[in-house]
C-alpha cells in the first residue's frame, strides 16, 4: 500500500514538474517567438497555402467562432458516412459491420465534441480505417480546436483594447503541429516499446494456459492510444480502454498515461500566466484547481483502499484493497488516482471499471464532472474556469458596491448573463437529462424499443440511477467514461446523449469567448486603489466560493438520490 501511495504521488509530482517548462513553450508558440520546433514552419506554410488561408489575418469573436463551427461541422458529415459505411471500405481485415445510423451519430458526434464516450467496443465497431482517419483523427483535430479557443481568450485578455482574438486556423495548424503530434510520437514510441499493437495484421489466435483457444484482436493502436491522453480525448481503441493489457501493458506506461492525461491542460494554466506576464494569476488558477484536485484524490485513495464494507462483513480480507473491476498489475490506489485524473480533464479513459468504485468514489468523479473546470480539457478547461471568474468578479462587484472590473474592463450585464447561460445550459442537460431517463425507466418500463428501458440498468435502485446520471454528466463533460452497467448502445441512450454532447461542447465554448471578445473590445481601465486584484489569495477563495456553491446547489439533489444514498444504504 506504500509503495502503490508513493507511486501517486510520484506521478503527480512530475506531472508538475513537467507542465511548468512545457506552459513556458505553448506561450513562445503562439506569441510567435522561436521555439525548437521552427523547422514546422515549411510544412504549416504549405498547409496554409494549399488551403488559400492568410494566417496573419485577424479574427473578431464572430468571425473565429464562425471559421471553427465551420471546420467541425464538416467533419461531423465526413465521420458520420465513413462510420456508416466502414465495412464495404479498405482496412478491415476483421470484417467489422457499419454503424448504424443511430450509433454512427453518438460516436461522430462524440469525437468531434472532444468527448470520445464510446457506445461501440473499440476492436470490434470500429475498423482500422475508421479507428486511423476517423478517430484518431478527430482526437487530434477536436483537441486542437480546444487550445485555439484558449488562445483566443489569452490573446482578448492580453491587449488593453482589440478587436482581433487571433486566426483561428494559424492557431489550429500549430496546436497540432507544435504541440499535439510531438508529444503524441513520444508517448506512442513508449507505448509500442512496451507492447501496445502497431500493425495492420487482424485478430491473432493464441492458446491460453487453461488450453483455450482465443481470437486476440491486433492493429495501429500505439497512435490512437497515444492522442487520446495527450488530447483529452479517451476513446480506448479497445473496449476496456486502458484496462486493456495492450493499452496499458505495465506499471511504467500506466504513469505515463496518467501523465500525459492532465499535462497539457495544467501547463495551460502556467501558458496562461507566462503569455500575460501574470504569473501571480496563473498561480491562483492553478492553487484553487489542485486544492479540489487533492482532495477529491484524498477521498478516492481512501475508499478504494480501504475496501468494500459488504465485503468485509463477509469474513474476506482486503488488504490490497477494493479490486473489484481494477487491475493487479495496477492496484487499488492508481485505479483511485486515474478516476480523479480522468475526470478533472474532459479525458474519460479508465485503467479500472469506474462502476466498481465504492459510492463516495463514484460520487466524486461524478461531481469532477460536474465542475468540470478542475484543469479541465485541453483548452476549454481554462474556458469553462474563466465562467466561475466572471460570476466571482461579478459578485465581488456587488460586495464592495463598485462595478465589476477584470483586466481592465467592466464586467456588465451582458457578459454575467452569458456567463451564467451557460452554468443554467449545463445543469439543465445533466438533470433534465436524468429525469427524462428515469421517468421512461419507471413508467415505460416495457415499451417496444430495441433495447426496454426495463432492461437498462445493470443494477437496481440508487446505484442504476447513478449510472444514468453519470451518462449524462459524462456527456455534457465531454469526458466520455461510464458506468457501463448502463446499455448505452440503443437509439435512446445514442440520441439524446449525443444531443447533451453537442450542445454541452459549443456553448461553453461559445460563450467565454463571446465574453472575452466583448470586453476586450471595450475602453481599457487603469488599475486604482479600488481594483479587485485578481492574482490575490481573496480572489481565490472567492471563486473556490463561487465553484462550491454554484455546484451544491445546482447538483446535491441527483447527487444526494445516487451517490449518497446508496453509501448510507452500505453505513446503516
Amino acid at each position: 500500500m506504500n509503495n502503490e501511495l508513493a507511486g501517486v504521488i510520484v506521478t503527480f509530482l512530475l506531472t508538475i514538474i513537467l507542465a511548468i517548462p512545457l506552459g513556458h513553450y505553448i506561450a513562445k508558440v503562439f506569441k510567435g517567438e522561436r521555439t525548437i520546433l521552427d523547422f514546422m514552419n515549411p510544412l504549416e506554410r504549405l498547409i496554409f497555402k494549399v488551403c488559400g488561408i492568410d494566417p496573419r489575418k485577424g479574427m473578431n469573436w464572430k468571425e473565429f467562432l464562425k471559421a471553427m463551427l465551420t471546420i467541425n461541422l464538416l467533419w461531423f458529415v465526413y465521420g458520420f458516412f465513413m462510420l456508416i459505411f466502414q465495412d464495404k471500405l479498405p482496412l478491415n481485415p476483421d470484417g467489422n459491420p457499419g454503424q448504424t445510423p443511430d450509433l454512427a451519430f453518438n460516436s461522430i458526434v462524440s469525437f468531434v465534441t472532444n468527448t470520445n464516450l464510446q457506445d461501440y467496443s473499440g476492436e470490434s465497431g470500429a475498423t482500422y480505417l475508421t479507428q486511423l482517419f476517423v478517430f484518431t483523427f478527430l482526437q487530434f483535430t477536436s483537441a486542437a480546436t480546444g487550445i485555439a479557443c484558449m488562445i483566443a481568450l489569452f490573446n482578448g485578455l492580453k491587449e488593453k483594447t482589440t478587436n482581433n482574438l487571433g486566426n483561428f486556423w494559424s492557431i489550429f495548424v500549430k496546436s497540432i503541429t507544435r504541440l499535439l503530434l510531438p508529444l503524441s510520437l513520444v508517448l506512442a514510441i513508449i507505448l509500442a516499446f512496451n507492447g501496445t499493437p502497431t500493425s495492420f495484421d487482424g485478430k491473432d489466435t493464441i492458446t491460453t494456459l487453461q488450453g483455450d483457444t482465443v481470437q486476440v484482436s491486433r492493429g495501429p493502436a500505439a497512435a490512437m492510444i497515444a492522442i487520446k491522453q495527450i488530447g483529452t480525448n479517451g476513446g480506448g481503441y479497445f473496449g476496456a480502454n486502458s484496462a486493456h493489457p495492450f493499452e496499458n501493458p505495465n506499471y511504467l506506461t500506466n504513469i505515463a498515461e496518467l501523465v500525459s492525461i492532465v499535462l497539457i491542460s495544467m501547463a495551460s494554466i502556467f501558458a496562461l500566466g507566462f503569455y500575460l506576464n501574470k504569473k501571480r494569476f496563473a498561480y491562483v488558477i492553478f492553487g484553487v484547481m489542485s486544492l479540489f484536485f487533492v482532495l477529491f484524490c484524498i477521498n478516492n485513495l481512501y475508499f478504494e483502499m480501504k475496501g468494500n464494507p459488504e465485503i468485509s462483513r463477509m469474513g474476506i480480507d482486503q488488504k490490497i484493497g477494493s479490486m473489484e473491476g481494477k487491475e493487479l498489475r495496477f492496484g487499488a490506489a492508481s485505479t483511485a488516482y486515474w478516476s480523479v485524473i480522468t475526470t478533472s480533464t474532459s479525458n474519460g479513459s479508465v485503467n479500472g471499471m469506474h462502476d466498481s468504485l465504492m459510492p463516495l468514489s463514484g460520487g466524486i468523479v461524478i461531481l469532477d464532472m460536474m465542475i468540470n473546470a478542475l484543469y479541465g480539457g485541453v483548452g476549454v478547461g481554462i474556458l469553462n474556469y474563466f465562467i466561475f471568474i466572471i460570476i466571482a468578479v461579478f459578485i465581488s462587484g456587488l460586495m464592495v458596491g463598485r462595478t465589476p472590473e477584470f483586466m481592465g474592463h467592466k464586467v456588465e450585464a451582458r457578459e454575467v448573463k452569458i456567463a451564467a447561460l451557460v452554468t443554467l445550459v449545463c445543469a439543465f442537460l445533466i438533470k433534465g437529462g436524468t429525469a427524462l431517463a428515469a421517468y421512461i425507466f419507471v413508467h415505460h418500463p416495457n415499451l417496444d424499443w430495441a433495447v426496454k428501458p426495463s432492461a437498462w440498468l445493470n443494477n437496481p435502485g440508487y446505484h442504476g440511477f447513478s449510472e444514468m446520471l453519470y451518462q449524462y454528466t459524462s456527456s455534457t463533460a465531454n469526458n466520455g467514461s461510464g458506468f457501463e452497467g448502463l446499455a448505452d448502445n440503443n437509439p435512446f441512450w445514442n440520441i439524446s446523449a449525443g444531443i447533451v454532447m453537442m450542445l454541452a461542447r459549443f456553448i461553453p465554448i461559445i460563450g467565454p469567448v463571446a465574453i472575452v471578445g466583448l470586453l476586450a473590445n471595450k475602453k481599457y481601465i487603469p488599475e486604482s486603489s479600488g481594483t479587485l486584484k485578481t492574482d490575490s489569495i481573496t480572489f481565490g477563495v472567492m471563486t473556490l466560493s463561487v465553484i462550491v456553491i454554484i455546484t451544491a446547489l445546482s447538483y446535491f439533489p441527483p447527487m444526494a438520490l445516487g451517490p449518497i444514498a446508496e453509501y448510507l444504504s452500505m453505513h446503516k
